[in-house]
């Protein structure tokens, strides 16, 4: 599976889980179980890209302005997973900040669908791509155990 397929599984998944939660209430097992495989599948998912796709990306003049946006992108859903982290899950804003959250999340993912993997798609050959897409399902599994443990 090259790059492109396996992040857009990854999205997919995403995209799944942000609207399973946004149909949640309160501080439930369903809610907390949820957001538990949503976090560390954003924060898993953010590190193995960082380090399969965007470095590569990275050393590409035509990649670097979109890799950077991305990784900022990255970096403020963290901050936004932090934040609900800390807030109870039965407070109302819990899932405000949620929803603003989901919503960074799709546009994100859509947003590399729609201009990172074209423009990646003129600067790499598909072998090249095959073989991100085998460092990236590499790299995920280490990050997912990171994220549990964390």
């Amino acid at each position: 599976m090259n790059i492109y397929e396996r992040l857009k599984q990854d999205h997919d998944k995403q995209r799944d889980l942000c609207e399973q939660i946004k149909h949640t209430r309160g501080d439930s097992v369903k809610r907390n179980s949820l957001w538990k495989e949503l976090r560390v599948e954003l924060e898993a998912h953010a590190s193995a890209e960082e380090q399969a796709f965007y470095s590569e990306l990275m050393k590409e003049p035509e990649g670097t302005d979109e890799t950077r946006h991305a990784v900022e992108e990255h970096q403020e859903m963290t901050e936004m997973i932090e934040v609900l982290d800390n807030l109870d899950m039965d407070a109302d804003i819990w899932m405000k900040k949620f929803e603003k959250l989901a919503h960074r999340v799709i546009h994100h993912v859509d947003e590399e669908e729609a201009e990172f993997f074209p423009k990646a798609k003129k600067i790499f050959s598909k072998e090249e791509a095959k073989e991100m897409g085998e460092t990236f399902d590499d790299r995920k599994p280490a990050e997912v155990k990171k994220q549990k443990a964390a």
